[in-house]
């Protein structure tokens, strides 16, 4: 303990030692010191409050049919890019500072000193919708200027992004849905064209085509069984009528008063005369049945004609009708004429049926890619139907949000405290200043005394000889100065408390002087 008081007093020795350099230096830096805090130009700092509400009581109603943007997401974006540029610049003419600037580099420093006093900063967790707004500058007037165009670009950002971003959406969604639609008209004339080339070869119409061609060899498998049950009854009438004939032949049979001739033709050509006039009531002249029944009924006039021309013959050379006037055998050839004019029907329609199959079973190659580009088509047309629907439900709800907008924004500011600033600048703390240049001035000079007493070392006492000789000190030999050396020592001394207290009183009269001037 004592060689630490000891090296105390050794320390305070060797500031006195180099009272003076201290003093000087202590001067200096506290003259330096209040020039420049004199110098500091003096700041007003412009304060306002604004609180941002999201909260709308539309927002729980418009759920699922309007888009709800994040309000809150928006809010600090806004926070965030109110720094940036054109922002910057907006703030500059809005307050008319850029009419301060004369070239590019005095704009860029005007822009850099905007957003290094400018802060805004939210009221914390519990009040995170309440934001403060403040400016320093050295008219008070700007600083205040400042503050209220910062509202105001808050306020025309927030609402006119919101806009600017509803007005891009609808503009974006009708230029897609006019581009789908016309893409969906592309796609339902390809479909179009596709069926139209691929009619009964389409999957879905009436079964398909594997459908198509089982019916079509059902419907051959039974008019081939009908045209083979009408040959088996053809040929069993045609058996009876030759038996008939046999009998004629051996037996004979009575003649008939009746001297009119008839043909084994009239019953089927009544028959399909018939048939032709129903066919012309149904189909035109070209149809391909009505030709087909004039060509059998051609025919058959033909037959009848030879026939009665045999039977003419006949008739020459026996003078009996015969057989020819039997009821029994005339009944029979006109049921055997009728069976005939069905299987020429039976013939016809099994033509046809084989026709259609042969045609079904040539396309039975190109049917899987057939269906493969149908079902192509069908999904790629679902596919743009299903997107142009979303789009226009999505415009819908756009065009809804921005009604609401509109009508009841999603977001109100309401101003808490409007911008203010005090009479007094608030920055810089000039008597906090001048105070810490006046601590600094005397840390300084007691430092630098300091430090020349251990550049430059003596020994001052007994204690301090011993521990540089190494060696014990038996006494000391007080120095006894004269009357004159006391005096001189005395008056060097008052000089020096003059001076340190001429410091002190300086401190007080720069104090004094600020605080008039702030008055």
């Amino acid at each position: 303990m004592h060689d630490l008081l000891d090296q105390f007093y050794e320390y305070l020795w060797g500031i006195w030692r180099y009272r003076w350099s201290g003093l000087v230096c202590a001067w200096v830096i506290a003259v330096l010191g209040w020039v420049w805090v004199a110098q500091m130009p003096e700041q007003y700092v412009a304060k306002a409050r604004i609180h941002i509400d999201s909260s709308s009581i539309l927002r729980p109603l418009l759920r699922g049919l309007a888009i709800q943007s994040d309000v809150s997401r928006q809010v600090a974006l806004m926070s965030k890019t109110l720094f940036s540029r054109p922002n910057m610049e907006k703030l500059m003419r809005m307050t008319d500072l850029d009419l301060q600037v004369t070239n590019d580099l005095e704009k860029e420093a005007l822009l850099n000193r905007l957003r290094s006093s400018l802060r805004l900063s939210s009221g914390g967790r519990g009040s995170s919708d309440i934001y403060s707004i403040s400016f320093q500058h050295e008219d008070r007037d700007v600083a205040k200027k400042v503050v209220q165009s910062v509202i105001t670009v808050i306020v025309e950002n927030t609402l006119g992004d919101k806009r600017k971003d509803s007005a891009g959406a609808q503009a974006f969604l009708d230029e897609k849905i006019a581009d789908y639609a016309s893409r969906m008209a592309e796609a339902e004339a390809r479909l179009a064209e596709f069926k139209h080339r691929h009619a009964g070869a389409m999957p879905g119409q009436t079964g398909g085509y594997y459908e198509n061609l089982g019916n079509a060899k059902n419907q051959l498998r039974e008019a081939q069984l009908q045209l083979d049950e009408i040959g088996n009854r053809r040929r069993e009438m045609q058996r009876q009528l030759d038996d008939l004939e046999e009998d004629d032949d051996e037996f004979g049979f009575g003649e008939f008063d009746s001297p009119e001739i008839s043909s084994s033709y009239d019953t089927r050509i009544l028959s399909l005369e018939s048939k032709r006039d129903d066919l012309l009531m149904r189909y035109t002249e070209r149809h391909p049945a009505v030709i087909q029944t004039r060509s059998l009924i051609t025919e058959l006039e033909a037959d009848k004609q030879a026939e009665l021309d045999e039977l003419a013959e006949e008739m020459d050379d026996s003078p009996s009708m015969g057989l020819q006037t039997s009821p029994v055998y005339q009944q029979m050839r006109a049921m055997l004429s009728e069976t005939e004019a069905r299987a020429a029907e039976l013939k016809v329609r099994v033509g046809e049926y084989k026709k259609r199959v042969a045609t079904l079973e040539e396309m039975v190659d190109s049917i899987p890619r057939v269906e493969a580009e149908f079902k192509e088509l069908n999904r790629d047309y679902g596919v743009i139907s299903g997107q142009h629907n979303t789009l226009l439900q999505r415009r819908e709800s756009a065009r809804l949000s921005g009604d609401v907008e509109q009508n009841a924004s999603g977001v109100k500011f309401r101003v808490i405290d409007p911008p203010f600033v005090p009479l007094e600048p608030t920055e810089p703390d000039k008597l906090l200043l001048h105070s810490g240049a006046f601590i600094a001035a005397i840390g300084m000079g007691g430092g630098l005394a300091l430090l020349l007493s251990l550049l430059r070392p003596v020994v001052c006492n007994r204690r301090s000889l011993e521990r540089l000789a190494g060696l014990p000190v038996l006494g000391s030999v007080s120095f006894v100065a004269s009357s004159g050396e006391k005096k001189k020592a005395l008056h060097e001394k008052l000089i020096f408390a003059s001076m340190v207290l001429f410091l002190f009183l300086a401190f007080a009269g720069v104090n004094l002087g600020q605080s008039l001037l702030s008055t």
